[in-house]
């Protein structure tokens, strides 16, 4: 190389080294405006891939070890905004209240939020309340059924069109849903098979539909219009899958036996 192209390649690599602390405090100012990372979460006492537990320390679930690990990569601390349901984390996708989460993905929540890598493929049926005579969903799709859902849901939302004489109800909380079924007051709750098998087993005498009437993908998920902050939490969620940090936070939240799907 002549000699007199060195300053010229210098220069580009000074220039090169002094633009990446400024890259990635521009990502830190619009993934954590904050100063820390916010990551939204859903509460339910099942738990499983999408969904988080209260626990005496603080919380626990896949969702918020990866926002853990995405908070250290990031080099910002964790927050977790709590919310009953998915619903109410998509709806408050606009507000500036939370900067990351992981939730079911469906058209209408394309339309408020970007999604980047799917991690999970969940099946959704329903559980039908003990002594009931439901064992298929022709059976269960009948006029005077009642069939709970969390509110504004993927799962609701595919419940409604899925059944065409039921009549389906949103409810705030799982554990609201749960009682309900518990006392015999509903005839059946939509949810996806991992989550109703567990409320099965808490539930004598109830029981969990073989068919399947929706696929139900849970994704990482930023507001829309963060460019950067897709970029990094995609390039996180690949990462994560490859070297073994989604298999960690699954088999440290119960899910060992669960596999990672991703389509």
């Amino acid at each position: 190389m002549p000699i007199s192209i060195w300053p010229a390649c210098a220069g580009l690599a000074l220039a090169a080294m002094m633009a990446m602390p400024a890259i990635a405090e521009d990502l830190r100012a619009e993934i954590a405006p904050t100063g820390k990372l916010r990551v939204a979460i859903a509460i339910s006492p099942a738990g499983g891939a999408f969904w988080s537990t209260r626990t005496e320390a603080g919380f626990a679930g896949v969702p918020v070890d990866l926002g853990k690990a995405m908070a250290t990569e990031l080099g910002v601390s964790v927050e977790y905004v709590v919310h009953n349901n998915s619903g109410q984390i998509t709806d408050a996708a606009a507000n500036g209240s939370w900067d990351v989460t992981f939730l079911p993905k469906d058209p209408e929540r394309e339309t408020k939020m970007a999604f980047g890598p799917i991690y999970e493929v969940a099946d959704a049926t329903y559980i039908v309340k003990a002594g009931s005579s439901v064992t298929s969903f022709a059976t269960l799709d009948q006029p005077g059924i009642k069939v709970a859902a969390v509110n504004a849901t993927t799962t609701m939302r595919g419940a409604v069109t899925h059944l065409k004489n039921a009549k389906v109800t949103g409810y705030q909380t799982y554990d609201e849903i749960f009682e309900l079924l518990k006392n015999g007051e509903i005839d059946a709750f939509a949810l996806s098979r991992d989550q109703l098998n567990k409320m099965a087993q808490k539930i004598p005498g109830t029981r969990v539909l073989d068919e399947t009437f929706k696929k139900t993908v849970t994704a990482v998920a930023v507001p829309l219009g963060h460019s950067e902050a897709l970029a990094f939490v995609t390039r996180f969620m690949t990462g994560a899958l490859a070297d073994g940090t989604l298999r960690k936070a699954y088999d440290a939240n119960g899910l060992k036996d669960a596999p990672i799907r991703t389509e």
